[in-house]
């Protein structure tokens, strides 16, 4: 297949790099909405926080490994190349809006703390789920599991009541 052709049905690189990163999380051959993905309906089926915490911590110690290099190779493309700072700006805000999902499904179990707003509960877990923070504990020698686990127990401690 020649490369025009996968540009012509994909997209240029950075619509590509998106698209193999849908399709890593979508754990398919195709690329996936958030809402159709496995471990996100698994996340809205557990009826407790703690079990949807843990859910997407587990999700996220799976499916990062495999998406990091392609995340932060797009984020640094974006500094200098307009169409990838454009795919980056979506793929984060795409993120943000998920995690507003995720802390309102969060609110719905009853176990949040009163004092935290769903904005705040998901700026935590967009922030701390993020392949910066992610590939930073790597470095330090962290494997996915311990990441898995650190995210479960930090939300868990910081989020609920």
């Amino acid at each position: 297949m020649s490369v025009d052709t996968i540009y012509a049905s994909v997209g240029r690189k950075p619509q590509l790099l998106l698209a193999v990163i849908d399709t890593v999380l979508g754990g398919g051959d195709d690329p996936l909405p958030a809402e159709q993905r496995d471990y996100v309906q698994e996340i809205r089926a557990a009826e407790t926080a703690v079990a949807k915490i843990h859910v997407y911590a587990a999700a996220l110690g799976r499916l990062l490994p495999a998406t990091a290099s392609l995340q932060e190779a797009l984020r640094h493309a974006a500094q200098t190349d307009t169409d990838c700072a454009a795919v980056w700006r979506g793929l984060t805000e795409r993120r943000a809006a998920n995690m507003l999902l995720f802390a309102s499904d969060l609110r719905k179990t009853n176990a949040i703390r009163d004092d935290l707003t769903d904005d705040y509960v998901a700026d935590v877990v967009w922030s701390t789920n993020s392949v910066e923070y992610f590939l930073l504990l790597r470095q330090r020698g962290w494997t996915s599991e311990q990441y898995a686990r650190w995210l479960e127990d930090l939300w868990c401690r910081t989020l609920l009541a």
